[in-house]
């Protein structure tokens, strides 16, 4: 085949560790990706890349606010073997589906009918590359992901960061911070994709490891690595999928930043970071008749939860990790109490999200240790899960026995964000 895999034996053991079955399985998944892009595009030069996806720690629904959020790249990711080839086009396969997409890079500009289409991302990342003078050109490619969507763990983001990195690669020498990787990723989602969305998850998957993100500006977040082992705690991080359809909730998800900055216009800001904490409480009686008791409650959620961030950084910076815990729960219970993302209230009689914190929160009482809190954008989806790895198996068993099989992944925080192999192997 010309190309062996046994050469980034080093990059491959610093990303999937040490492990004999969980190395032989992301051995297995790139093996297929470069036997695959052989019979699609023949014995050119490969490059092996790899895209985390991420789990948001801390800072739920404060990032549309100027706030802050503490989030992390996982153990699940995208990867892609890719070449260059000599057209001007992208041909990328991804793995399950038969046809691949095609963006034809002399034609940059948002085509409306490539709307929410990988094909629009390609587009976008390659239209940012050359609006700030970066190199770009045709690549083939082949792509499978175990970030899937619906996960809550930013399947989007982890795909638009990893195409970013192969024009990185290939055409710009691996120059181009991380950090810019994922504001580029962010504009292809929104002008191309057509989806709004902050600047959590792509800086997440690029940067990687445990990062705090300061958005008061946020044209210019501040992105701070946390440096903490998380697997020497002896405890798991679980993600639980409850279930539910994200497409019906578009107008619950809007309510949310719509409601806190109608909290700040009427006390003459933009966002909730420009309210003055101290001052809020007194002006809540003027308020309540103006912009509702919901929307004060959220302003509220969101003073205390940007703190709390703060609280969780410097906890896990001194390594005290029931503190953090501790403010994990407080930020479950605030998300449920005054946000109110647990459930839609245009179906109250379907609450996985509510239903699964419940059992866990019986299962954490009877086991003495752990915290679970609301992951993401909430209303439906996901729940995140700290628990000591021996009584993990005990927890799958309980909540899958109400949700179903494969409802609960098991993860741990990756040291590394987006990753090609190259550089990592000649680290």
């Amino acid at each position: 085949m010309g190309f062996s895999l046994s050469s980034y034996e080093t990059a491959l053991g610093e990303l999937y560790g040490s492990e004999h079955e969980i190395l032989t399985k992301h051995e297995k998944r790139f093996k297929r990706l470069i036997q695959g892009h052989v019979q699609k595009f023949g014995k050119n030069p490969i490059h092996l890349f790899s895209t985390p996806g991420r789990t948001e720690l801390s800072g739920n629904h404060t990032d549309h606010n100027h706030g802050r959020v503490l989030a992390a790249s996982v153990s699940l990711d995208s990867i892609a073997a890719a070449s260059k080839n000599e057209t001007e086009k992208v041909v990328l396969y991804s793995e399950g589906y038969d046809e691949p997409f095609e963006v034809n890079l002399k034609k940059l500009d948002a085509l409306p009918g490539e709307k929410e289409k990988t094909g629009a991302l390609i587009r976008g990342i390659a239209a940012r590359f050359r609006q700030l003078g970066y190199e770009i050109g045709g690549f083939s490619g082949m792509m499978t992901s175990e970030v899937l969507p619906g996960s809550g763990l930013s399947s989007s983001a982890s795909v638009e960061v990893l195409i970013g990195s192969i024009f990185n690669a290939l055409y710009n020498d691996n120059s181009i911070a991380p950090e810019e990787l994922a504001k580029i990723g962010q504009f292809a989602e929104n002008k191309y994709f057509g989806k709004p969305c902050g600047l959590m998850d792509q800086m997440a998957c690029a940067v990687g490891g445990i990062i705090a993100i300061d958005f008061n500006d946020p044209q210019k977040p501040i992105v701070e690595k946390v440096d903490f082992d998380f697997a020497a705690q002896q405890y798991s991080l679980l993600v639980v999928d409850t279930g539910g359809n994200h497409a019906d909730l578009t107008k619950e998800y809007a309510s949310v930043p719509k409601e806190m900055k109608a909290v700040a216009n009427a006390l003459g800001k933009e966002v909730c970071r420009e309210i003055d904490n101290t001052d809020f409480v007194a002006e809540i009686k003027s308020l309540r008749p103006q912009v509702g008791d919901r929307a004060v409650l959220r302003a509220l959620h969101f003073i205390a939860e940007n703190e709390r961030v703060q609280q969780q950084v410097a906890a896990l910076r001194c390594s005290d990790f029931q503190k953090f815990l501790d403010l994990v729960k407080d930020s479950g219970n605030s998300s449920f109490k005054w946000l109110q993302n647990i459930y839609s209230i245009e179906n109250v009689q379907v609450q996985g999200v509510a239903l699964a914190l419940a059992l866990t929160e019986i299962f954490i009482a009877n086991a003495g240790a752990g915290a679970c809190r609301v992951h993401g954008g909430g209303f439906a989806g996901t729940i995140q899960v700290f628990l000591p790895n021996e009584v993990v198996e005990n927890y799958i068993h309980l909540i899958e026995s109400v949700f179903g099989e494969g409802k609960v992944m098991v993860l741990s925080i990756r040291p590394y964000g987006t990753v090609y192999l190259d550089a990592l192997q000649n680290k």
